[in-house]
């Protein structure tokens, strides 16, 4: 199997996974759409956990995946009306990724990359 992969840290990775963020911010712009996998990287970031109320979350794993169905280029105004899909405070991002069709899978050990990346499995 040949896939589309994004590494997250965690608790991202998590909160996507249990559908609770619906859309992952990132600086850069993707043509991509379509299914990837969502891939915990091996550090997490710490705060984030506490904040969220994780003590351990699988790390450096492939914990699920999700069909990424359209890109926000984010203003001001429209990156506060969406706080609840993407879940952050105030660390202003430029592109919006949503998120559809959700699912957990069984997780599968392996290294992520930066981007999207493929995983061959």
């Amino acid at each position: 199997m040949k896939m589309k992969a994004l590494s997250l840290k965690q608790p991202y990775a998590e909160l996507i996974v249990s559908g609770k963020k619906k859309i992952e911010l990132r600086k850069w712009n993707t043509k991509f759409r379509g299914e990837f996998l969502v891939h915990a990287s091996k550090v997490p970031d710490e705060n984030a956990m506490k904040k969220s109320g994780f003590g351990e979350l699988p790390l450096g794993k492939i914990v699920g995946k999700a069909t990424l169905v359209e890109v926000k280029k984010y203003n001001n105004k429209e990156f506060i009306k969406d706080k609840d899909l993407h879940l952050a405070g105030s660390d202003f991002s430029d592109y919006g990724f949503v998120l559809e069709n959700v699912s957990r899978i069984n997780e599968i050990s392996c290294k992520g990359k930066l981007g999207f990346w493929e995983f061959e499995g």
